[in-house]
């Protein structure tokens, strides 16, 4: 087993969940790592609410809420886990499904280079909804859970407001995305600060499009807006987590040098690489049991065993166990109480498993088309899933606006993690990264969504050949 290198409290207490998690928060030492489930839209899967019951209905998000804390005994919950809040607010029509967070449809800024003055203002959209959930979930759980108000980073929602066109703009239009960058982090702020106001012992900013840029562009656009936002947060008396989806891996310092008290991952981080750069900035570490894989798929073993298998590999200090990211909708509640066991009770279910073994895939299950034998170009996106993954979505939007210039010259196809036969083929074909997109079976853009007009041209080499 790991030596730890932090010796935990030895008095006797009593420690709530809540003081385990702000204490690690803090970077105090503690007794046992603590446990944060992100359940999101899963929460309604606890009391049979579809994703946008839950989302529209604060009665119904906070029954669900609280059956999450009683079946799950969190040290930790997020009240809600959806990044098209802000942006509905400030005009993006969302696409609304009944087993995810909805989607944005439309963006308001695409093609219009403008920056918009209005910022949500307490009583607009579903901040209500929200707002008052909150307000609920403190008064019923919220001395012995610590709380988590979740705001759509500065990225991800100037995406949502311009779509795919910011990536090209970032290299054409610099002065006009810092600009939008602003306006994003002036909008994060003032959320942060209505969900503190209402009881939030934690502010996550969660930007899963952070992966997708490079480190210089990071300290061109967000260095600066993030580390106001975080200074903001730690004024106001709360804690704080930066929240990247996707392969990060080479934005990790550059994220924990704006000052975050914790920096949650998931799967496409190695965190035993990751923990090292975190340390080093004093940055306490979230995450990462896989979505898909494990949670989604695998069974109640193979969650504890993983659990017991990384809590075993890496220093607890400056740790927290929490799934990769929002747990999708159908997630087996047992898998989830499995993952909650294995970290509250480590050496009995190390017993229970010693001779478990996780079944091996069966990679025969998929057939690789014959890339050199198609009539057209073949794009293939594989995400995590594009209805779930702000990420994924500007990926696989990517691939079909730059298809749409090409009208019957290339085929596009999304596979989605999400299904057993495409885990299967993304372990087949070697694919490292989500999202990711192949054309013709060879690997052109990683955790990197392309602009369109580079995306184009790399088609047209195919459709050349």
């Amino acid at each position: 087993m790991f030596n730890e290198t932090h010796t935990p409290p030895t008095a006797e207490k009593i420690w709530s969940g809540k003081d385990l998690l702000l204490r690690a928060l803090r970077h105090e030492a503690v007794p046992s790592v603590p446990w944060v489930p992100y359940a999101g839209v899963h929460a309604g899967k606890l009391k049979g609410y579809t994703a946008t019951e839950v989302l529209r209905n604060s009665r119904k998000l906070v029954d669900a809420l609280l059956a999450v804390n009683e079946v799950y005994d969190p040290d930790g919950q997020p009240v809600v886990f959806d990044l098209q809040l802000e942006a509905e607010i400030l005009g993006c029509e969302l696409y609304w499904t009944d087993n995810t967070p909805p989607s944005v449809a439309t963006h308001p800024l695409a093609g219009v280079a403008e920056i918009p003055q209005h910022v949500p203002a307490v009583d607009e959209g579903r901040l209500p909804i929200v707002l008052e959930a909150m307000r609920q979930m403190k008064a019923a759980v919220g001395d012995r859970t610590g709380l988590y108000g979740l705001v759509t980073g500065p990225l991800t929602l100037a995406s949502h407001l311009r779509g795919t066109e910011i990536f090209m703009n970032m290299m054409r239009q610099p002065d006009y995305v810092q600009r939008l960058i602003r306006y994003a982090a002036d909008t994060a702020r003032q959320i942060a600060t209505y969900y503190i106001d209402a009881g939030m012992d934690v502010i996550g900013l969660v930007d899963p499009l952070v992966s997708q840029i490079s480190p210089r562009h990071f300290d061109l656009y967000l260095a600066e807006a993030y580390s106001e936002l975080f200074a903001h947060i730690r004024r106001q008396a709360a804690c704080s987590s930066f929240f990247v989806c996707g392969d990060g891996t080479k934005n990790l310092a550059v994220m924990c040098q704006t000052g975050p008290d914790s920096l949650a991952v998931d799967e496409n981080i190695d965190m035993l690489a990751a923990k090292p750069i975190t340390d080093a900035h004093n940055v306490t570490l979230c995450g990462n049991i896989p979505l898909t894989t494990k949670m989604l798929l695998g069974s109640q073993q193979d969650n504890m065993k993983f659990v017991v298998d990384f809590l075993d590999s890496i220093d607890h200090h400056n740790l927290i166990l929490s799934p990769g990211c929002d747990m999708p909708y159908d997630t087996p509640v047992e898998n989830v109480v499995g993952c909650m066991q294995a970290v509250r009770h480590v050496e009995e279910t190390r017993q229970l498993l010693q001779n478990y073994q996780t079944p091996a895939i069966d990679l025969d299950a998929v057939a690789i088309p014959n890339y050199k034998g198609l009539d057209k170009p073949l794009v293939e996106v594989f995400t995590l899933d594009s209805a779930s993954c702000a990420a994924c979505a500007y990926m696989l939007r990517a691939a079909v606006d730059a298809a749409a210039e090409l009208p019957g010259e290339v085929r596009v196809v999304e596979y989605k993690f999400t299904k057993p036969e495409n885990v299967a083929r993304v372990l087949k074909m070697g694919v490292k990264n989500l999202p990711s997109l192949y054309i013709n079976g060879e690997l052109k853009f990683s955790s990197l969504i392309p602009a369109q007009q580079v995306l184009i041209d790399e088609i047209k080499k195919y459709i050349e050949n």
